[in-house]
């Protein structure tokens, strides 16, 4: 499912105009990446939980020549899923 078809499908169930469901879903994106970007944790209890981790750097191999590099330190942003989501995955 991509964007637009999640946009229809919560009109459809909500009965509000797409135009109304894409600005609540481009705010909910907008105000995530900003909180995650400034270290906070956004948590929709039950659903998924986004925050930043910070990757250390580490020693890592060219798969092709084999020779060795240094991987430098990074930011990365986590992904959880919520407990009700991982039990409708699972079928409980």
């Amino acid at each position: 499912m991509n964007k637009s078809e999640l946009v229809s499908a919560i009109s459809e169930r909500t009965g509000e105009a797409k135009s109304t469901v894409e600005s609540v879903l481009n705010s909910l994106e907008t105000v995530v990446t900003e909180q995650v970007i400034l270290g906070e944790k956004v948590s929709i209890t039950g659903f998924v939980s986004f925050e930043q981790t910070m990757r250390e750097a580490r020693t890592g191999r060219n798969p092709r020549t084999g020779e060795s590099l240094e991987i430098p330190a990074a930011r990365s942003c986590k992904v959880s899923a919520g407990a009700r989501l991982k039990g409708a995955v699972k079928g409980t």
